[in-house]
């Protein structure tokens, strides 16, 4: 029972026809979820603070049918490791492995819920790249999510279901993540990029078409793997709360620009710079809106050039192969750049004019080469629809 390997670009005919094959008989349906790129807003979610993401034209889709037991077989496209079989009943985050731990979290988030999650066949097909800051764990997660909100009958809207695949990153996949990337895997629009304030999860869908700008965004995944479940994002999240502690305040939502002064002779010297980045970068994502709204894309570079140097100095969440991509990005024709993401790996972005994308490559493969890095993967990306089913 195993699935031949894809590049991630099935037809969802031939994505059922492999269900088919795998598991015996036809899935009920196909559904689908965008990665999503963050244009400004890094570490600010879980600070109840403001992002802007936006869904990106890369998707993870499945295939589902629900068996009248408690079995769960799932089955990826991808890598060799077969099916993994689970029972509803006995789900246990310490004993999940891989990729299959996003499904059998967002099951257990359901759970919790008090929703009746049965038992069910699942084959999963991707093409958002993995490891990259591009939010494919989360991708995997709301496409099961909106494939079980239909099938049991859940009706769930947008925003409960972005708290319950959150609750299945925190307490099932263990990676203490906020609202950003589910947000935008679900509630993303063509051509658009997500507002979301993530106090009250309100969303505003801001103007983001690049090619009526002469522009491109460039995504450059640098090949270094990384991973929400470790102690880097856990320690940076650790920061935060005791800042908004020290300060007196709920989150460092509620500390402006104003208050930093202030703040630099309250706290230690590490803490004060976490703090700062979150400060200035929410700051920033504001000024990013307002500009896509009078001004338009051409106009938020700096903004971006900004928000990687807070990340790099004051957040510490870049890398050697980050920098050198932001920084070739610009010197070769890029107006803005920065690390998308988590960080301690994944990809950059760089926002090109179209005359200057060759260039932009070009620059970035020959400097990693020298460098001894891995060849990075560059591809442009546009504002997608969220999550819905195909078939």
């Amino acid at each position: 029972m195993t699935a031949p390997l894809s590049n991630g670009d099935l037809s969802s005919s031939d994505l059922a026809a492999r269900f088919q094959d795998a598991f015996g008989s036809a899935p009920e349906g196909i559904w689908q979820a965008p990665g999503r790129v963050n244009l400004i807003g890094e570490h600010t979610d879980y600070n109840d603070g403001f992002v802007l993401p936006f869904a990106i034209d890369r998707t993870a889709r499945v295939a589902v049918r629900v068996r009248p037991d408690s079995t769960v077989r799932l089955l990826s496209t991808y890598g060799d490791q077969g099916v993994t079989t689970a029972d509803t009943a006995t789900l246990d985050g310490s004993r999940a492995k891989g990729w299959t731990k996003y499904p059998l979290g967002v099951m257990w988030a359901l759970q919790e819920r008090g929703i009746a999650v049965p038992g069910l066949d699942l084959l999963l097909d991707s093409n958002v790249p993995l490891g990259a800051g591009l939010s494919s764990s989360h991708a995997i997660e709301c496409a099961v999510i909106s494939a079980l909100n239909e099938l049991t009958g859940a009706g769930l809207k947008d925003e409960e279901m972005v708290l319950a695949t959150q609750r299945a990153e925190n307490d099932f996949v263990g990676a203490p993540t906020g609202i950003m990337d589910q947000s935008a895997s679900l509630r993303g629009a063509k051509d658009q990029a997500v507002f979301l304030d993530c106090r009250d999860q309100s969303v505003r869908l801001v103007p983001f078409e690049t090619e009526p700008a002469g522009l491109v965004l460039l995504v450059i995944d640098t090949k270094v793997s990384h991973s929400h479940a470790d102690g880097g994002y856990a320690s940076r999240r650790a920061s935060c709360e005791l800042g908004a502690e020290v300060l007196g305040v709920k989150a460092l939502r509620d500390v402006g620009v104003e208050d930093l002064d202030e703040a630099g002779g309250l706290l230690d010297e590490v803490t004060f710079r976490r703090v700062r980045h979150v400060v200035t970068e929410n700051d920033r994502v504001l000024q990013t809106v307002e500009l896509l709204g009078t001004s338009g894309p051409g106009a938020i570079g700096p903004l971006l050039d900004a928000s990687h140097r807070s990340m790099r100095d004051d957040f510490e969440i870049s890398c050697p192969e980050l920098d050198l991509a932001v920084e070739i990005s610009r010197t070769s024709g890029a107006i803005g750049a920065r690390m998308t993401g988590g960080g301690f790996g994944g990809a950059a972005i760089a926002l090109t004019p179209v005359a200057a994308e060759r260039q932009v490559r070009t620059a970035v493969e020959q400097a990693f080469s020298r460098a001894g890095y891995r060849k990075p993967d560059i591809f442009t990306v546009t504002p997608a629809a969220g999550a819905m089913r195909l078939v």
